[in-house]
């Protein structure tokens, strides 16, 4: 019952939008654009660009803990200190507090979240790959999960639209298993970097490249027009970029939006539950539910595009029940929640660098080097697992900070730590996950949380083949530090790691071409409600090695062009 239930029937918009992270703001920003009035609906807190990053521009001795993780968040954040040092001082006001937020674990899952302006964006890797041809295919070759309804032709135009928007850097390598795109000028390689490069084409016959990564290194008149700027190379990313160089929704998407004064954004407004009309069977709004005052409201709109991530957005699905959905909206196949899919991460190797002692770089590159995959590509079959990984590193010379796991004190221990140290290198793996319908989040049917949504229990793991994998992922990171000749070569596997960890979680409500296997159509509409679009990572039917969120934004942007097309058609 709805004590606080506030209907408005001026509460009407062309689209809403739920959610406001890399997906979210790009919906806003391309449905704004084709001229509709949009309304974004966020759960979390209100991050303003600029001033409310209120770290990004502190030195270390400014921190009270020196940049650490507090003592407190271990109880307030402790999902999120399991990916070790996400809620430190630096960057921590950008997570959420999982206290206040509480998931049950069946098995369990590391659950990283962002609920405030920008989401995930705020703080996302920003290493930016399209997807290749083969991952389009693999489902329907190997028989596993369902084929997608699209192929690499289809987004193609898309993934370039949003390059150029977003702003990525990097080399066009002309690799089948990395396909180029719009490329601002990549980042420069350091000197280990270069000869680790030159000795994998040499000795094992693998491209190693740049990252490409979503930092300005020369803004186009677009992005200067959002008040984007060059990037600093400070590697402060993850605090706020206050120069704009860093993509974020709060940095691109959101203020596009803005100037085609058709956007309208509400803040700490949980949506509970999509609205269906009866006699239409179509969405016809949103209930939501205020997180500090607890007022409930109504907003009503013609498409909704739900973006709220794709734990979430597939939670929202379950519990918007009516006499036509009564396992949750779109949920005939009974696929919502279920293929939880995520990278690995936690998986690598490290090694010392000797002989470039002379070699001194300034600034703080924000890249790495990528390793594209080589296993099961090509003539490599491997016989104990399906699918592959590619490695994100490189090189780095230890600073100041190395002093305090030191023995040492007085004038001559400070004046050393004033001196650059060892080079040191290391890749950790990015693997695919394999679609499993066993691996999956539910409602619980009792439990619910202060705003009275039922709780999420998550009930997923790695199965046979990604253990397989991360073994692979550490021996093949340390045969390739080997073959270049690094020392003091270290392997880790961190047993710990559950699904989730590599905060690319999807598969929660997946594409498919049959309503009777998969949730959403080619066009990232539900199959039984076609004015709902799902455009998160919740649409993905299968999951790659690459980062996802430069296909999640093409994604994105192809399914409004198509909304906007069939709204004007009035086919919705």
């Amino acid at each position: 019952m709805n004590l606080n239930l506030v209907v408005d029937k001026t509460h009407r918009f062309d689209a809403i939008v739920v959610g406001s992270g890399m997906t979210g703001g790009m919906a806003a920003k391309e449905l704004t654009e084709k001229g509709l009035n949009v309304l974004m609906i966020e759960r979390g807190r209100e991050v303003k660009h600029i001033e409310d990053y209120d770290t990004a521009l502190k030195a270390p001795w400014e921190f009270a803990h020196r940049g650490k993780v507090p003592v407190h968040s271990a109880e307030e954040l402790w999902a999120n200190n399991r990916f070790g040092t996400l809620a430190n001082e630096e960057t921590g006001p950008f997570f959420t507090n999982d206290k206040q937020n509480p998931y049950i674990e069946k098995r369990p899952f590391d659950w990283i979240r962002a609920y405030h302006t920008g989401g995930k964006s705020m703080h996302w890797g920003r290493q930016s790959y399209r997807w290749n041809r083969q991952d389009f295919e693999a489902n329907a070759k190997e028989g596993l999960g369902v084929d997608w309804p699209i192929r690499y032709e289809d987004l193609a135009p898309w993934y370039t639209h949003a390059e150029k928007f977003v702003g990525i850097n990097g080399h066009k390598d002309n690799l089948e298993v990395l396909p180029d795109g719009f490329f601002l000028p990549a980042m420069p390689m350091y000197s280990p970097e270069r000869h680790f490069t030159e000795m994998m084409k040499k000795k094992l016959n693998r491209p190693i490249i740049i990252g490409r990564t979503a930092n300005l290194t020369k803004p186009q008149p677009w992005h200067t027009a959002l008040g984007r700027a060059t990037c600093q190379y400070r590697n402060k990313c993850a605090r706020g970029c206050p120069y704009g160089a860093v993509y974020s929704s709060l940095s691109g998407a959101i203020p596009a939006a803005t100037k085609t004064k058709r956007l309208s954004m509400l803040h700490d407004t949980i949506v509970t539950e999509v609205l269906v009309d009866e006699k239409s069977q179509k969405a016809k709004g949103v209930r939501v539910i205020n997180q500090n005052t607890m007022e409930v409201s109504e907003y009503f709109a013609s498409i909704l595009f739900l973006n709220a991530g794709s734990m979430n957005t597939a939670a929202l699905l379950l519990n918007s029940k009516s006499s036509r959905f009564q396992n949750g909206l779109g949920n005939d196949s009974d696929q919502v929640g279920r293929n939880i899919m995520d990278h690995h991460l936690g998986v690598g190797a490290n090694a010392t660098v000797e002989g470039f002692e002379d070699d001194i770089v300034f600034g703080q590159r924000p890249n790495a080097l990528y390793i594209p995959r080589f296993r099961n590509w090509g003539a490599d079959k491997q016989p104990n697992y399906l699918r592959g990984f590619g490695y994100q590193g490189g090189a780095s010379r230890s600073d100041w900070k190395r002093g305090a796991g030191m023995d040492g004190f007085g004038a001559n221990f400070k004046k050393e730590m004033t001196q650059p140290g060892t080079w040191n290198i290391g890749f950790g793996g990015f693997g695919e996950v394999l679609p499993n319908p066993n691996n999956r989040m539910y409602l619980d049917p009792e439990k619910k949380d202060k705003w009275g949504i039922p709780m999420i229990v998550f009930d997923a793991a790695f199965g046979e083949n990604e253990i397989a994998m991360r073994k692979d992922i550490a021996s093949s990171a340390a045969e390739m530090l080997e073959a270049a000749g690094f020392k003091n070569i270290t392997t880790y596997n961190r047993p710990e790691v559950h699904l989730g960890l590599g905060i690319h979680e999807m598969g929660t409500a997946r594409m498919g071409k049959d309503p009777k296997t998969s949730v959403l159509n080619k066009h990232n509409q539900l199959h039984a409600c076609k004015n709902v679009f799902v455009t998160d990572g919740a649409a993905m039917a299968s999951s790659s090695c690459v980062n996802p969120s430069l296909t999640y934004m093409a994604l994105t942007a192809r399914a409004a062009d198509f909304a906007v097309t069939e709204l004007k058609k009035k086919n919705l």
